[in-house]
């Protein structure tokens, strides 16, 4: 129990707090927690280019880091990641290049046409492509059935516009299914993609792009599966929450030649 005496300084103490306050004087408080400095995701230089064909047996994929995908921070609390995933990254003068392997237990793609939005339609792959000191940034699919999608955002205070969602390039894809699409009753293994990105759709508003440039990257993928309690969705790097649009939580894009 509080002494009479304590009760009085505490109040002695809140009076020159507002004191302090209403004079413009600001009470220290603890430092905010420091955000850690964001991780590396490298693009290897692919000399020969890529065949986009969904196979992934191009000599640069050999040689490119592959990047395990997780869950956001937060599920992982209570979480794991039941079907793994990872993706690798090149480039040379003319693309910037994507390949992925997912394992997946039941491939879903519903989606016949290209520019949708695939995400609500089946499994998907996404690369997040932004200059670092820009604004505007891109998102881009491949599905298992080969589809693909590009969207461009000025920024991110746009996100939603409809004339967003009407960007074209000369984006290409391929993928290649190990198992059934579109076919619940049986077990599914995994699926592959590659994405090709031309740089002249990259650079088309006075960016660099290559050693020296500065850019953020970012993969999340979409999970169907009946073999699921719930959608998976998983990432490189890993964000704090789900949220693909976290651009301040980006890997740097490093480019080795």
């Amino acid at each position: 129990m509080r002494t009479i005496r304590h009760l009085a300084a505490l109040t002695v103490t809140t009076c020159l707090v507002g004191l302090l306050t209403a004079a413009g004087c600001k009470v220290s408080a603890p430092p905010p927690e420091q955000t850690p400095p964001p991780p590396d995701m490298t693009a290897v230089y692919a000399p020969k280019g890529v065949n986009v064909d969904g196979v992934l047996d191009d000599e640069v994929w050999r040689l490119a880091p592959a990047f395990p995908l997780a869950l956001s921070k937060d599920r992982q609390v209570k979480n794991s990641l039941q079907e793994a995933g990872e993706v690798r990254l090149a480039w040379d003068e003319n693309n910037l290049y994507m390949a992925v392997r997912f394992q997946d237990s039941d491939l879903v793609a519903e989606g016949e046409e290209d520019q949708l939005h695939h995400y609500q339609m089946g499994d998907l792959a996404e690369l997040f492509l932004k200059p670092e000191n820009e604004t505007w940034y891109w998102e881009l699919y491949v599905t298992p059935a080969g589809r693909k999608t590009s969207f461009w955002f000025p920024g991110r205070g746009r996100l939603g516009v409809p004339s967003c969602f009407k960007y074209e390039c000369g984006l290409r894809v391929a993928a290649k299914c190990d198992g059934t699409l579109n076919h619940w009753q049986d077990r599914d293994n995994a699926w592959t993609a590659e994405m090709a990105m031309p740089i002249k759709d990259i650079t088309a508003r006075g960016e660099t792009f290559g050693p020296g440039s500065e850019w953020r990257v970012f993969v999340g993928r979409y999970n169907y599966s009946r073999y699921l309690s719930r959608q998976e969705l998983s990432m490189a790097p890993t964000l704090p929450w789900t949220d693909y649009h976290l651009q301040e939580h980006y890997a740097v894009l490093r480019f080795v030649k």
